[in-house]
């Protein structure tokens, strides 16, 4: 029998671990931030999937700047023109 491939959700959480000893050396608040980014790409876990041709992490990169983008979008939007 072949190996069982991890699945998206695993490989961002193995991410996310990869980085803790980041995490750790971040205050608090930031912290928090750090968390938020890898849970909005969390929400993005079908199209990293789709990214086979890339590294996993730049995938991931890929998904938390499409979730900031959207922010900065609804942020202009609410100031008006």
């Amino acid at each position: 029998m072949g190996r069982t491939l991890p699945t998206t959700t695993q490989i961002i959480l193995d991410e996310q671990q990869a980085f803790l000893n980041f995490r750790r050396a971040l205050r608090k608040e930031d912290q928090r931030v750090f968390d938020e980014l890898f849970a909005r790409a969390r929400k993005h876990v079908m199209a990293i999937n789709q990214a086979d041709h890339v590294l996993p992490f730049e995938a991931i990169l890929l998904a938390m700047l499409l979730e900031l983008m959207r922010d900065l979008i609804d942020l202009k939007r609410q100031r008006g023109p």
